[in-house]
């Protein structure tokens, strides 16, 4: 882990370029990959059509993030990847702030300790890709 969602109003999708805001947003968290590693990162973001901002202004828009991350990390490893991606997203955001009302925000969430359930081979794959450049 993390697992990165990050919803925005479909109102933003034409001032922004995604697949960079993704790639940035998930190497603000996974930063060295000492605490949270490459291979559990799972980033998507999801327009979403049906929203109401304020006082319904169609120029309103938002983006919320919720960062998902496995059990056992200390509160100070949340608080760092909360700041360092919200740093990140705040940056990659501010032309767009600059313009139009905008509402940015962030959530770390600790998944269960025993209640999350996970299988992947990301790990073996990443090392052959690794060993084969």
């Amino acid at each position: 882990m993390p697992h990165i969602w990050i919803e925005y109003s479909a109102n933003l999708a034409p001032s922004i370029d995604l697949p960079a805001v993704m790639a940035e947003v998930q190497a603000a968290a996974v930063g060295d990959g000492s605490v949270f590693p490459l291979a559990g990162a799972r980033t998507r973001a999801v327009p979403v059509q049906d929203y109401r901002i304020a006082d319904g202004h169609p120029d309103n828009a938002f983006v919320h993030v919720l960062l998902r991350v496995g059990h056992g990390r200390s509160e100070a490893e949340r608080d760092a990847l909360g700041q360092r991606v919200f740093a990140t997203l705040r940056k990659a955001f501010a032309p767009i702030m600059a313009q139009r009302p905008l509402g940015l925000s962030l959530q770390v969430d600790e998944a269960h300790p025993t209640l999350n359930y996970k299988h992947s081979n990301y790990r073996e794959y990443l090392a052959e890709r690794a060993a084969a450049r």
